[in-house]
């Protein structure tokens, strides 16, 4: 199981990810994310509408009510031009951190101790 401090710090990359692809939904992105951990992240509705609230508040997604085959309202939502360029930024960064944290695992030597 991941971390919810990592969980929470991903939170913001892996919902403009997820949106790039295309329009959904709370429970799919959800779903999409436990799919794509194998499990190991595991959101609830509690955690996830709160971001949704604040990236749309930021004008990085929006959102739009849809109404499908009959069923209930669906609310989906959907990446803006300036949460792609946000996105971009997001991915530098994690690559990044992703590249420094190689360099200090991949290390041969020892870690300092005091």
């Amino acid at each position: 199981m991941i971390s919810k401090n990592l969980t929470a710090a991903t939170t913001k990359p892996l919902i403009l990810g997820i949106l790039k692809q295309g329009k959904s939904y709370g429970y799919l992105i959800i779903s999409k994310i436990k799919e794509m951990s194998g499990g190991k992240m595991k959101w609830s509705d509690g955690m996830l509408y709160p971001v949704l609230h604040r990236l749309e508040k930021e004008g990085l997604i929006r959102s739009e009510w849809i109404m499908s085959d009959g069923s209930r309202p669906r609310k989906y939502y959907e990446i803006t031009e300036m949460g792609k360029q946000e996105l971009i930024v997001e991915r530098e960064q994690w690559v990044q951190i992703s590249s420094i944290l190689s360099q200090i695992w991949d290390t041969d030597l020892p870690i300092n101790t005091i």
